[in-house]
């Protein structure tokens, strides 16, 4: 069954000009969908441009080329009702939950502000039913809602966030690492909290995190970034067990594995030197300058985007068979 596809990605950048001839490329040409009802992960190092994208994809970074498409309609180009149905169909879950809420604002201020300022309710008492009803919600109740922000720890915060970006009903949610600013010990409740709500509310979420392991439990597929592009799109299971791109393979090698035979016997991946600068980015493959197994041609021949299994994607000279024959054509010359 072919199944529906709510937000189309094509080709986005988002450079960041810094003066005297210098320019960010934070995110450089990446391209991907997003179906109805799923959790696409989005994974990185920091510095690779997956918060910048999100940004970008909701409309809060104007673009610099390419195109993002939700229900078919672009996201940067609609005016009027078509951008206001947008704004309300679409939300964020941000990073912090200590910076991301005004501490000068009650619980019920800071839930109730999207829906004042869409004339999203009848009267004062429609507008507090479904303040504590969006509490309850998300595993607080209605004496929260007098409350600051300042006296919640950092889940209850993330949970009041989460309140928030849900208030318009929307139909797709970008959760900005909505989890790593957490203790461990919130981590996996704030996670089956936004799991809980997919399921009876049919959302649909862009999920952007470094933290592999909890990217695995909450995605359906995983999409992974380096240095503003991406390297790597698949299914969750596929990534674990069959990564391609040696970006993937060491990224997924320092992932502890809790039974210490298997530690032990693992052989982890070291990657050479540190993430280059998004302002300069290396030629070719932006990989290569730290890539165990990269080859003369990945210094000066961008990789192409190739689907070398149903469903899953790379961008690697390792899986190209041009790049492959005319090696080996090379080589029988040589010789």
């Amino acid at each position: 069954m072919k199944r529906e596809v709510l937000l189309s990605v094509e080709n986005l950048k988002k450079h960041f000009d810094l003066g005297k001839g210098s320019t960010l490329k934070a995110v450089n040409g990446i391209s991907f969908d997003i179906y109805r009802g799923e959790t696409f992960g989005l994974v990185g190092e920091s510095g690779c441009g997956k918060s910048t994208a999100g940004r970008t994809i909701l409309g809060l970074y104007n673009r610099t080329d390419g195109k993002v498409l939700f229900e078919g309609k672009d996201v940067h180009a609609q005016l009027g009702k078509d951008r206001h149905y947008m704004l309300k169909s679409m939300q964020m879950i941000f990073q912090d939950p200590y910076a991301s809420l005004n501490p000068r604002s009650t619980v019920f201020e800071i839930v109730a502000e999207p829906i004042e300022v869409h004339k999203l309710y009848q009267n004062q008492e429609t507008l507090r039913k479904r303040v504590y009803e969006l509490l309850e919600d998300v595993g607080l109740n209605s004496g929260h809602a007098n409350r600051y922000p300042h006296e919640f720890s950092g889940g209850q915060r993330q949970r009041i966030g989460i309140a928030r970006a849900l208030a318009l009903d929307p139909e797709f949610i970008i959760a900005d690492e909505p989890i790593s600013a957490l203790d461990v010990s919130v981590q996996a409740s704030v996670v089956k909290l936004l799991q809980r709500l997919q399921k009876e509310k049919g959302l649909t979420y862009l999920f952007i995190a470094h933290d592999l392991s909890m990217v695995k439990y909450i995605s359906n597929r995983i999409g992974v970034m380096y240095l503003g592009q991406m390297v790597e799109l698949t299914t969750s299971d596929q990534l674990y067990h069959e990564p391609l791109h040696p970006y993937t393979q060491a990224l997924l090698s320092a992932i502890p594995i809790p039974d210490p035979d298997i530690e032990e016997q693992r052989k982890r991946i070291i990657l050479k030197g540190e993430l280059p600068s998004p302002i300069h980015p290396p030629s070719g493959c932006v990989f290569h300058t730290r890539c165990p197994m990269a080859k003369e041609v990945c210094a000066h021949i961008e990789p192409r985007w190739l689907e070398k299994r149903q469903g899953h994607f790379v961008a690697c000279h390792l899986y190209d068979d041009q790049i492959i024959s005319a090696e080996k054509e090379a080589s029988t010359t040589t010789v």
